[in-house]
């Protein structure tokens, strides 16, 4: 199954570009799948049927989907507290009703992520279309993945699960009750749904589509974006320059004259950074209804993938590095940080952060140094010669 992620500024016309996208597809007779995940229906809007949290057939060949954040909060609260009733009469906690529970922030995230896997595992179609929040949203969203996994094996690494036989000794020796089973049981089960959702974000079937007005406030999103996404290893397919003005009523002395040639500045920009960028024009309306989707001309959904190589490069011959390739185009220099620890290394690009594991070789080498050319950041690792093999 093919994936199409959609995001861009607020107010940039994400969701109605992924109701277009999806539309679009369907008529050419794909079995589409529309995921939102905005609390109020704004998916439903600008397809002109109410969505929720059952699958709603739209069109033939289309079906749109926006899982409900505050019932899959309550049955995940339900099924902890289920599997928590020891160490809550340790503790002498009452048990919370699911029904007097309202969602934490981040609730409406995980269960987009969820619905995501579900939709992926499922197989009942053939295009996924997203429609993922405001662009510092979704990369989070696209972050937590990993990020929660990482944590995961820090708190609760799966070796220790060896340790379960000598789990009542222990406790006793140490004083303090050991983890129960249930929660290693827990955090493997999150590992594994987890795993599964960053499957579909590295899947080479899966795209990444910005959605930008061609104007200052975009131009300023999409570098950032840009950056972002790069530092995820992904990057977009197409950038869709949406409401674009038409330059032919742009007579010279008119209204129009100014925000067109502003535009025509921003997108040449696009252009020149390497951005596929496709426009669509300005309905002078808001789009609302097949019939006004439908005259959007959005992109095709066949692409390239998303996801971005990091290549290793070997100069053991040449001068005994090794060298490593991000591409991180629109990075500054002066915003970058490196810091290695351990095996993993934190890579800092402005107000983005990645703690990223190291390649199996790497993690016989110290940082050599580092360079950022052409969009590229290019770190050197020297063998560490108490850890590198040595050749006869």
């Amino acid at each position: 199954m093919r994936t199409i992620l959609i995001t861009g500024p607020g107010g940039s016309g994400r969701t109605t570009v992924a109701a277009a996208t999806a539309l679009a597809a369907a008529r050419e007779g794909t079995r589409t799948l529309v995921l939102g995940a905005d609390r109020t229906d704004t998916l439903g809007a600008a397809l002109g049927v109410s969505t929720g949290p059952a699958p709603t057939a739209v069109t033939e060949n289309l079906t749109a989907w926006r899982p409900d954040a505050a019932g899959g909060f309550r049955d995940d609260l339900e099924a902890f507290q289920e599997r928590a009733t020891a160490a809550l009469d340790l503790l002498g906690a009452s048990r919370l009703d699911p029904e007097e529970v309202t969602p934490l922030p981040g609730a409406e995230e995980l269960s987009l992520l969820r619905a995501l896997r579900d939709a992926a595992l499922a197989e009942a179609h053939d295009l996924l279309v997203v429609d993922l929040p405001a662009t510092s949203h979704a990369l989070a969203l696209l972050s937590l993945p990993e990020e929660l996994r990482r944590y995961l094996r820090r708190l609760l690494p799966p070796e220790r699960q060896a340790a379960r036989a000598l789990r009542p000794v222990l406790g006793r020796l140490a004083g303090v009750p050991m983890p129960a089973e249930w929660l290693y049981e827990t955090a493997a089960r999150w590992d594994v749904e987890l795993a599964a959702v960053e499957a579909v974000v590295a899947d080479r079937h899966t795209v990444v589509r910005l959605v930008a007005e061609p104007g200052p406030g975009g131009a300023d999103a999409v570098r950032a974006a840009g950056l972002a996404l790069a530092l995820r290893g992904l990057r977009p397919d197409l950038l869709i320059a949406n409401r674009v003005l038409p330059e032919t009523e742009a007579a010279p002395g008119s209204w129009l004259a100014g925000p067109v040639a502003q535009q025509r500045k921003v997108l040449e920009e696009w252009r020149a950074e390497g951005y596929d960028v496709h426009g669509v024009a300005h309905l002078g309306r808001d789009p609302r209804g097949a019939d006004d989707l439908a005259a959007l001309a959005v992109p095709a959904v066949n692409a390239t993938s998303s996801t971005v190589e990091w290549p290793v490069t070997d100069r053991l011959a040449e001068d005994g590095v090794l060298v490593w390739h991000l591409p991180l185009p629109g990075a500054a220099r002066d915003e970058l940080d490196l810091v290695r620890r351990g095996g993993e290394l934190v890579v800092t690009a402005g107000q983005f952060r990645r703690i990223v594991p190291l390649p199996s070789a790497l993690r016989r080498c110290a940082v050599d140094g580092a360079a950022l050319r052409d969009g590229e950041l290019r770190i050197r690792f020297a063998p560490d010669p108490d850890l590198w093999p040595r050749t006869r």
